[in-house]
């Protein structure tokens, strides 16, 4: 009986440390179980946290892009709009010289066939002058001896031919020629010469009105102009026309021309 008991009481002390030996395994599995899940929960966590960290920094560094953008963006369509304008103003420059240069081309194609032509301009011994008004000769050309000039109240030389008019009388052209001079001084006022041809010119003062340009084509008998107010220098002699004709620049006698 002694040795029965013995037997069953190691059997059972095996059994007890056997169950030990499998409760202190199970509780080892189920630490190391826990530890690796916490240590998977923990690199997720992490891995979680890393990628947040990521994804903020992504867009940390985007936005500055997406501002820059925003900032600059607006300053392109300026460009664009400055550039569209400056090519609308060159176009309407363009449309604008082309209307003009039409202008133009009509209008010389509506001149006189006259003005457009080249005239060949002859004058000299043989031809002869239109008297340019009826009027009486108040100062005749004189350059061999001086004239009285009651205005100025002295003798002196006469380089031209001073016809007495009234105020708007016409003035017609005493032959043909270009006109080379439409100019104002204070002696004859407005004064226009005319070349004849040949070194000749035919000189008119004391003028109004003149419906022509230098570079004119007249033709004779035509109105060269009307009759003016007197200058200062013949505000006693009256109203006038003051007529010259001169050859190389040097007074020449209009009386002998005259027909």
């Amino acid at each position: 009986m002694k040795r029965r008991g013995y037997k069953s009481f190691w059997k059972q002390k095996q059994f007890i440390i056997a169950c030990a030996i499998m409760v202190i395994a199970a509780l080892g599995m189920t630490g190391i179980y826990m530890a690796n899940r916490e240590k998977k929960s923990d690199q997720k966590i992490a891995e979680v946290k890393d990628t947040e960290e990521q994804r903020v920094a992504k867009e940390e560094t985007e936005e500055p892009a997406e501002s820059v953008a925003k900032v600059v963006m607006p300053k392109s369509k300026p460009k664009q709009e400055e550039t569209e304008a400056e090519t609308a103003t060159i176009k309407d420059e363009t449309e604008t010289v082309e209307e003009d240069t039409e202008e133009v081309l009509d209008v010389m194609n509506n001149q006189p066939v006259q003005e457009q032509v080249t005239q060949e301009l002859h004058f000299g011994d043989g031809s002869t002058l239109n008297w340019p008004l009826q009027g009486d000769v108040i100062l005749n050309y004189s350059m061999d001896q001086t004239v009285y000039f009651a205005t100025l109240d002295q003798y002196k030389y006469n380089p031209a031919v001073i016809i007495s008019a009234a105020v708007s009388d016409r003035v017609s052209n005493a032959a043909s020629g270009k006109i080379a001079d439409i100019s104002t001084n204070e002696v004859t006022g407005c004064t226009v010469t005319v070349d004849l041809g040949d070194g000749y010119s035919a000189i008119y003062g004391q003028l109004k009105e003149v419906p022509y340009q230098v570079g004119d084509y007249v033709e004779s008998g035509s109105t060269i102009g009307f009759i003016s107010e007197p200058t200062k220098y013949y505000s006693v002699e009256g109203s006038n026309l003051y007529f010259e004709l001169q050859k190389d620049g040097n007074p020449v006698n209009p009386v002998e021309f005259f027909q």
